[in-house]
């Protein structure tokens, strides 16, 4: 972005006056971290920096001492000044609401020569992914989880069809409604369809729906999902399961966008944007000539992978607490001990088997805590041994807060591993990134 050439402390004030109105957060920022000046709409959502006393980004977002990335997150204002590009990245910050899913981005602001003046961050609330514990939506703040949510929010406000691939279990729906609610589709309607076991016959009048009359029993006009999609999202669910005579239509569709009734002429313009998911390794697939490559290139054009829930073990106490909530009749709580032993398990059945076990246990637990006897007998051989990380509390009604135990842990960890920092972040399951800022966050 260029502006007059003017010296950079004199243009300020204009360029703050032209973003002051600007209904997203806006800060601009020296190439030294230094924040010069915020907006109204900054001001009302992370605070004054004047009122605060923060001179530096990485305190007002982040509450730590030195630059984020210094602290291992991946820091837009250095990467901007380093290219001399914009960098837009998807941050967790620190906001009198509490750590929320901000999406950032950096521009360099020069004179008419080019020089660089100053910076101007830009930053946008998540509303579709929750960094803490969450009835509803999207839930976690891990590196991968954060990875799969910056592609979300890239990719939502566009119409370019989504391939989302992972594991069963793992939220892949959710994931499809987040871009539901992201993209210009998000007033419309979201509608799923499941894939898998689905007949030539079923699969033509549940997608195009039929005319009155079409065939015996057709005794009204039936609209099909796609006619139901219209304006909003249609969602396809393990599309690796549909069969091979099902795709050349689905091709069809996409390739044509028109479709027709069972039984009718009149050909009808589709209007829905297509997200997809499977659990299967489509391009395997495709070599073996179980899935059409025509349509494999058609859909895969933006492919997003769901982590497993082992590849983001430290979401699952924020995931642990926000199941609790919607599986338990009344508010429960899980002894360290038993959340030492849900986060050593792999979980091949991924959040879906985390939410059976949670349900199962709070239906076992009599008083308001889980105890590790109230999970199956599969988890009970946990290499984890809590005893051995932090001392446990004495009293019966003595409950260790979840930071606590974290903190507990990872001091214990660093103390007999930390001097191979990225050995020890691949054993936590964690990223080197993360493992600092959990260092920093934790105090440890």
């Amino acid at each position: 972005m260029h502006v007059e050439d003017r010296p950079g402390p004199e243009f300020l004030p204009e360029m703050l006056t032209l973003v002051e109105a600007m209904p997203d957060p806006r800060a601009f920022l020296g190439a030294d971290y230094k924040v010069l000046a915020v907006n109204k709409a900054y001001r009302e959502q992370f605070g004054d920096p004047r009122e605060d006393r923060h001179r530096f980004c990485y305190e007002m977002s982040h509450h730590l001492s030195v630059p984020c990335d210094q602290a291992g997150e991946n820091c837009p204002l250095l990467t901007s000044r380093e290219t001399g590009e914009p960098f837009r990245t998807l941050h967790i910050h620190q906001t009198p609401n509490g750590p929320e899913h901000v999406d950032v981005e950096v521009c360099p602001i020069r004179d008419g020569q080019g020089k660089i003046l100053f910076y101007m961050e830009t930053m946008r609330t998540v509303r579709r992914a929750h960094s803490r514990p969450s009835v509803r939506g999207l839930v976690g703040r891990s590196a991968v989880f954060n990875r799969m949510l910056d592609l979300i929010e890239r990719v939502g406000p566009s119409d370019a069809t989504v391939l989302l691939l992972g594991e069963s279990g793992t939220g892949k729906e959710l994931a499809a409604m987040a871009l539901h609610e992201a993209s210009a589709h998000g007033n419309g309607r979201f509608v799923a369809m499941d894939c898998a076991g689905m007949t030539e016959s079923l699969f033509g009048s549940e997608l195009f729906g039929y005319e009155k009359g079409a065939f015996t029993g057709a005794t009204h006009r039936k609209i099909g999902l796609v006619e139901a999609a219209a304006g909003g999202t249609l969602f396809f669910d393990e599309i690796g399961d549909m069969p091979l005579t099902l795709q050349v239509k689905l091709l069809r569709l996409l390739e044509s966008g028109t479709f027709r009734r069972i039984g009718g002429l009149e050909q009808i313009r589709a209007d829905f944007r297509l997200v997809l998911a499977t659990h299967r390794d489509l391009k395997a697939m495709v070599e073996e000539g179980t899935f059409r490559r025509d349509l494999y290139y058609r859909i895969s054009a933006f492919p997003i992978v769901v982590p497993a829930l082992r590849d983001r073990r430290e979401d699952i106490p924020l995931l642990v607490e926000s199941l609790m909530s919607r599986v338990c009749g009344r508010r429960r709580c899980l002894h360290p001990e038993a959340m030492a032993r849900l986060i050593a398990h792999d979980f091949p059945g991924n959040i879906r088997e985390l939410r059976n076990i949670l349900e199962r246990a709070c239906l076992l637990a009599d008083g308001e805590r889980v105890m590790a006897q109230h999970l199956p007998e599969d988890l009970s051989a946990s290499p984890l041994q809590l005893t051995e990380i932090v001392e446990l509390p004495k009293a019966p009604e003595s409950i260790l807060p979840l930071a606590e135990a974290e903190r507990r842990y990872l001091k214990w960890a660093l103390e007999r591993h930390g001097t191979d920092r990225r050995g020890l972040a691949d054993r936590l399951g964690i990223s080197e990134r993360t493992l600092y800022r959990k260092i920093a966050e934790l105090e440890v």
